[in-house]
């Protein structure tokens, strides 16, 4: 059985970008395929990145108990698919799950056993920066993501780990998340 570990981060932390280095320098190790009801972005892939479906699929998973946790967010939903989880790590000596807070607090809730990393970010002002280049955000979005970003920032104390994400130093960043993870 492989361990579980979250990393955790405002939008626009870095937490796609750190796990995809992390699988490339780790053997053995995979991203765990949440599902998510928002439109794919340039360059994503079902199944790979996401498991893209409607909300109405999304609230038929909900009502099975399909999934382990879930949240909305921005208007879209997003969760862990049980099975996929549980497949997932049974095949991996290490499973990296981009979750938020929330979801966080959902598998601790369950009794499910992780190790958790907050990804913070180098300032406000850098965060801001970085969720401004994402074409599909308004300014609205962007103010909405930074008031949920303080809000994460003050849980990132609940973590196993909190590692500052510099601009950079990305390969410092990803020897220190390397180096804390469990042996």
């Amino acid at each position: 059985m492989g361990a579980l570990i979250l990393i955790s981060s405002p939008s626009g932390g870095g937490k796609t970008s750190v796990i995809h280095a992390l699988l490339e320098r780790l053997q053995g190790s995979t991203r765990l395929v949440t599902t998510t009801t928002r439109s794919p972005r340039s360059g994503e892939r079902e199944g790979f990145d996401y498991h893209f479906m409607s909300d109405f699929e999304f609230e038929k998973k909900i009502q099975r108990g399909d999934f382990v946790e879930y949240v909305r967010y921005a208007n879209c939903y997003y969760g862990t698919d049980r099975r996929i989880l549980e497949d997932t790590l049974s095949a991996h000596t290490y499973v990296f799950a981009a979750l938020d807070t929330r979801g966080k607090r959902s598998l601790k809730d369950l009794g499910i056993s992780f190790f958790s990393i907050f990804l913070l970010p180098e300032s406000m002002a850098v965060l801001r920066e970085r969720l401004g280049q994402r074409p599909e955000m308004s300014q609205k979005d962007i103010d909405e993501r930074l008031k949920e970003a303080e809000r994460e920032i003050k849980e990132a104390q609940d973590y196993d780990v909190h590692i500052t994400n510099r601009q950079g130093y990305f390969d410092k960043t990803i020897q220190d998340i390397i180096d804390s993870l469990p042996r």
